[in-house]
């Protein structure tokens, strides 16, 4: 009988040690629930991290992964791809861009971005601008190009010498944009919510500010949706929830509910900075891929969960209020988008996060005080109202 102690030994002689591991091995998930293999049972608030935004093992999408891996699985982007175009058009019909990159991963649309942004500058409009500027507190990727967007020595220890082109500055603050700004300046690099930084959302001034400098001074705004795109905010994107119009955006995550993708999107004219082979990925945009990642888009849309994350996070982030309410001295502050939200204690969280692990709710903790959840859009108010008592019951027992 398989275990978690089996699995752990064997991954210990292995597995490269890169990961700090969550003292479970799941056997397996069906929507916002999860099983590990001594059968006990989970409500996931987390979704491998904002990836499975219709829950574990939509039915529907299993199906059209079934059918579709029985037809055709990959050929290479050297091929035309119907799959590919069908996608193209369901994901360009939820903002104003005008081509889209399929690639991998968040990190890989990030790095797709980066490059973009240089060429851009250099072979549009003949410049040589080739920095990007970034926000404290992000995180762009893995990859060594956003580490050192990303800017976290901790990130970074053991990898110099750090690409160049990269500068960071204060989150919030559109003097020091202002201020950071120069000719060499190619683009801004930004989250409309922080979610690593510890779920930290932009204020309309700001996203608004960053927009308009953007524009007055010809540099390229680029909003990193990895994590909060795909309707995870209210809206499609988390940019639309303030007005603004960026040039290139990048996703992943949940675009394929939990297979490997990630895109981005740009309007015509900076997507004509790219030309045949400018960039490229193997494995970006596959018949596969691209039909399970349609079916996500598909069933959001006629499901309207986009709208759903909306009202059901900001019923959520009330009810956690109300936990705070109930427990004073415990509860800093509570935010986030729609289901994107962020519990920041007022102490180190390590041990209220174990205490709701061991009682059955899977989540994060960020930042050490940041209880981070990120529910799959087709959580159940139940289940959201079954954490608030166990985070009210943890909190006041800490309390004594």
């Amino acid at each position: 009988m398989t275990s978690l102690e089996q699995i752990r030994e064997e991954e210990e002689s292995l597995l490269f040690k890169t990961y700090g591991r969550y003292p479970i091995a799941v056997e397996r998930g069906l929507g916002s629930r999860l099983w590990d293999y001594d059968g006990r049972e989970y409500i996931d608030l987390l979704a491998g991290i904002a990836v499975t935004g219709l829950g574990h093992s939509h039915p529907e999408l299993a199906e059209v992964i079934a059918r579709q891996a029985e037809k055709l699985i990959h050929v290479s982007n050297l091929f035309y791809q119907k799959e590919q175009i069908d996608l193209a058009k369901k994901i360009l019909a939820t903002a104003h861009f005008d081509k889209v990159f399929f690639c991998n991963s968040g990190a890989e649309a990030n790095e797709a971005a980066i490059k973009l942004a240089r060429r851009y500058h250099q072979r549009v409009r003949n410049s040589d601008a080739y920095e990007v500027i970034t926000f404290e507190g992000c995180f762009h990727g893995r990859t060594l190009a956003t580490v050192a967007a990303t800017g976290r020595a901790s990130l970074q220890d053991g990898f110099s010498p750090m690409p160049e082109g990269f500068r960071q500055i204060p989150w919030g603050d559109p003097a020091a944009l202002e201020e950071a700004v120069s000719d060499k300046t190619a683009a801004v690099l930004i989250e409309m919510v922080q979610g690593e930084g510890g779920i930290r959302p932009v204020t309309r001034e700001f996203a608004q500010a960053v927009s308009e400098i953007c524009k007055d001074r010809n540099i390229l705004f680029i909003a990193d949706e990895v994590q909060a795109g795909l309707g995870r905010t209210g809206a499609w994107w988390a940019f639309q929830n303030f007005d603004i119009r960026p040039d290139v955006l990048t996703t992943a995550k949940a675009l394929a509910n939990g297979l490997p993708m990630g895109a981005m999107m740009a309007t015509n004219e900076v997507a004509a900075a790219f030309v045949a082979g400018s960039h490229a990925t193997t494995f970006g945009g596959g018949a596969l891929l691209s039909v399970a990642a349609a079916k996500v888009f598909e069933i959001m849309e006629r499901d309207k969960l986009p709208e759903r994350a909306g009202s059901l996070g900001k019923w959520t982030m009330d009810r956690f209020r109300d936990v705070g309410k109930k427990c004073p001295g415990c509860i800093v502050d509570v935010r986030g988008m729609g289901l994107m939200m962020g519990i920041e204690l007022a102490f180190p969280g390590k041990e209220v996060w174990q205490s709701l692990l061991e009682q059955g709710f899977i989540l994060n903790l960020t930042q050490e005080k940041v209880l981070r959840l990120l529910p799959a859009l087709t959580i159940s108010r139940e289940d959201l109202e079954l954490f608030a008592q166990a985070l009210e019951k943890t909190l006041k027992a800490l309390k004594k």
